[in-house]
C-alpha cells in the first residue's frame, strides 16, 4: 500500500499556489466530479480544468474513480486522495484555547455525533478533527505519528476477530489499546420504497442497479470485496463499482439525490435521509490510540463520556447502534 507521506511538499505547494487548484481540490474533497462539472462550479473551460487536474494528480492530491458513457462521451470522475486530507489538517490555524484532536481512519455517525459535543463543552473543548481516509489509511497515519487517534472497523477473515489483527501488523513495535466506541450494522441503502426491488448483494450485478462504493481501504468496501468473492460476484459487472465516496453520508446522499441505485452503509446514515434499508452485517467501530494518549489528562472528558449513558442514548438515537461495550479497553 503507498504511504500517505511518500511526497516531495516542495511540490505541492507550488501546486497549491495557483488558487483555482486549490479551490478543486477543495471540491473533490466533498465529492467526486468530472471535469465538466468542475468546469461549470468554477467557471473555466474544460481544458485548463483538465490541466489542473493533471498538476493535482501528479503531486498525488486527487485520483481517477470512475468512468461512465454518458452521451457518447466518456466522463471521467476525479476525487481527493487521503493526502489531501492530512494536508488540510496541518495547514488549518490553531485555536489555543480549543484541544485540537485529529482521528484519521473511517467514517462513523456516532463519531460525528461525539466530536459535536466535546466542541460544545463550556471549560476544556476539544476540537476532534476527524479526516475521513478509511480504517487502513487510518492505522498508516497513527504508526507515521500523523494523528492522535484512528477509527477502525477491520473484519479479519482468518480469525474472525475486528481490528486486533490489524494493529498487531500495522504496529506491532508499539503499545497500542483500542476502545470501543460501538457495534453497528451496516447494509444496502436504497431509495424509498425500494423501487428496483433490491434484495441483495446478487442485484448488484443487474443491468438496471447503479452503484455508488467506499474509498479503498476502508472496512466497508474490504467487506464488499471480501463478500463478492464469496459469492462470485465478478465486480466489473457492478455498474459504478469504481466510483468512490468517502463517508457514508455520502452513499446516502447519493441515493436521496437518485444518482444511484444503491450503496452499502450504515443504518444510521439511510434513516437519517429515511431511505429504505436491507441489512448484511454487524461489526464492532474501535478508536486505535498509543497508550501514552490514555494517561493524557486533557483527553479525559473524551474518554468519560463515551463510558456515559447520555453517549449510549445519543448513539442509540442515530439507528443502528448497539452500546453495551462502549468504552470497553481492548489490548491487541
Amino acid at each position: 500500500m503507498e504511504p500517505i507521506f511518500q511526497i516531495h511538499n516542495f511540490e505541492i505547494i507550488k501546486t497549491l499556489t495557483d488558487a483555482r487548484r486549490l479551490e478543486i481540490l477543495r471540491l473533490l474533497m466533498d465529492s467526486p466530479a468530472t471535469i465538466s462539472q468542475l468546469g461549470q462550479i468554477i467557471g473555466e473551460h474544460p481544458a485548463k480544468v483538465r490541466h489542473h487536474l493533471k498538476q493535482l494528480e501528479n503531486v498525488g492530491l486527487i485520483e481517477l474513480v470512475d468512468t461512465r458513457l454518458v452521451r457518447g462521451f466518456v466522463e471521467k470522475y476525479y476525487r481527493a486522495k487521503a493526502r489531501a486530507f492530512f494536508i488540510q489538517e496541518m495547514v488549518l490555524p490553531r485555536n489555543p484555547e480549543i484541544l485540537s484532536v485529529p482521528i484519521a481512519g473511517s467514517h462513523d455517525l456516532a463519531l460525528e455525533a461525539l466530536s459535536k459535543y466535546l466542541r460544545q463543552l463550556g471549560s476544556h473543548p476539544i476540537d476532534l478533527n476527524i479526516l475521513p481516509i478509511g480504517s487502513l489509511d487510518g492505522l498508516i497515519a497513527l504508526r507515521q505519528g500523523v494523528t492522535c487517534m484512528a477509527g477502525c472497523h477491520l473484519y479479519d477473515l482468518e480469525s474472525g476477530e475486528f481490528n486486533t489483527p490489524y494493529v498487531r501488523h500495522l504496529l506491532p513495535d508499539q503499545a497500542i489499546s483500542l476502545i470501543t466506541l460501538a457495534h453497528r450494522e451496516q447494509g444496502l441503502i436504497v431509495q424509498k420504497g425500494n423501487p428496483k426491488m433490491i434484495k441483495s448483494l446478487q442485484d448488484l450485478t443487474r443491468e438496471d442497479i447503479w452503484f455508488v462504493n467506499r474509498n479503498k481501504g476502508s472496512g466497508t468496501r474490504l467487506w464488499l470485496d471480501n463478500q463478492l468473492t464469496k459469492e462470485h460476484l465478478p465486480s466489473q459487472e457492478i455498474r459504478g463499482y469504481r466510483y468512490e465516496v468517502r463517508t457514508h453520508t455520502h452513499i446516502a446522499n447519493a441515493v436521496y439525490e437518485g444518482k444511484v441505485d444503491v450503496g452499502v452503509g450504515l443504518l444510521a446514515a439511510a434513516q437519517e435521509k429515511d431511505l429504505d434499508f436491507i441489512p448484511l452485517f454487524h461489526e464492532r467501530f474501535d478508536i486505535v490510540l498509543k497508550n501514552e494518549q490514555l494517561e493524557n489528562k486533557k483527553l479525559a472528558p473524551l474518554f468519560d463520556f463515551i463510558n456515559s449513558a447520555a453517549f449510549q442514548r445519543m448513539t442509540q438515537r442515530l439507528g443502528g447502534y448497539q452500546t453495551e461495550h462502549s468504552g470497553e479497553i481492548i489490548t491487541p
